[in-house]
């Protein structure tokens, strides 16, 4: 019993030590993600271009050409989808990965 008191005190400060959660990647702004937003929808299009800013005030890609796309994977890098960019399966994907970056929106 005395070792478990001696040794809380030292898993209290490696608790608290702790790294916290990794920041946003660069390149990614706090765009609260749409709650009902259904995947390839023009809304949907528009809070992926937003969250990863792929255009430039409007100047840029059309959102969900090849083009547009190949910026998406850019943009997210190693945890970019491996499934064909523009597919189903890899809209669920950036999706996905995308609210579990991004702050819920209220």
């Amino acid at each position: 019993m005395r070792r478990l008191v001696a040794s809380l005190p030292l898993a209290l400060l490696l608790a608290a030590c702790s790294p916290s959660p990794a920041p946003p990647q660069s390149g990614t702004t706090s765009q609260p993600a749409p709650k009902n937003a259904a995947l390839g929808s023009p809304e949907w299009y528009a809070w992926v271009d937003r969250s990863l800013n792929i255009s430039d005030d409007g100047h840029g890609p059309d959102r969900g050409s090849d083009e547009w796309n190949r910026a998406v994977q850019n943009k997210l890098g190693q945890e970019a989808p491996q499934s064909k960019p523009g597919s189903p399966e890899w809209q669920q994907s950036v999706d996905a990965l995308l609210r579990t970056r991004l702050p819920p929106s209220s």
